[in-house]
């Protein structure tokens, strides 16, 4: 409960976190094709029922975030990984490796990304995910 009155804050630029999730949720709405919905879908299973509303939100929030950074007009399997790393920190990124083999999906693209922490997104991700 804390934790989502500090995400309310609004930062420098006058917005919150929630704000700016809310605002790349909205702006990619339509970029989500079915596939990338269902992929996301059941990379939340494993969250509790009581917060997987929220994780989903956050996540897809920093997905669309990904997919505007590189100008895409459609969500794609490869930003939705890329953008699912970003956002969920390093305990998680064992299921996702898991998953991933399931579906018979390569990780070894995004190694890079899976080799920062969440808190290393938090600062400059940008700059990081640049390399």
């Amino acid at each position: 409960m804390f934790r989502k009155f500090l995400k309310s804050l609004p930062k420098e630029d006058g917005k919150s976190v929630l704000d700016w999730q809310e605002h790349y949720v909205d702006l990619t709405k339509e970029m989500w094709r079915d596939e990338e919905k269902a992929l996301l879908d059941e990379l939340v299973s494993p969250v509790p029922e009581l917060f997987r509303d929220v994780a989903r939100q956050t996540i897809a929030s920093k997905i669309g975030e990904v997919a505007l950074k590189k100008k895409e007009e459609v969500i794609t399997q490869d930003t939705l990984i890329e953008g699912y790393i970003i956002a969920t920190p390093k305990r998680d990124h064992k299921f996702l490796r898991k998953k991933l083999k399931e579906k018979g999906i390569p990780v070894e693209p995004y190694e890079h990304l899976f080799q920062l922490s969440k808190n290393d997104y938090r600062t400059n991700w940008q700059e990081s995910y640049k390399k």
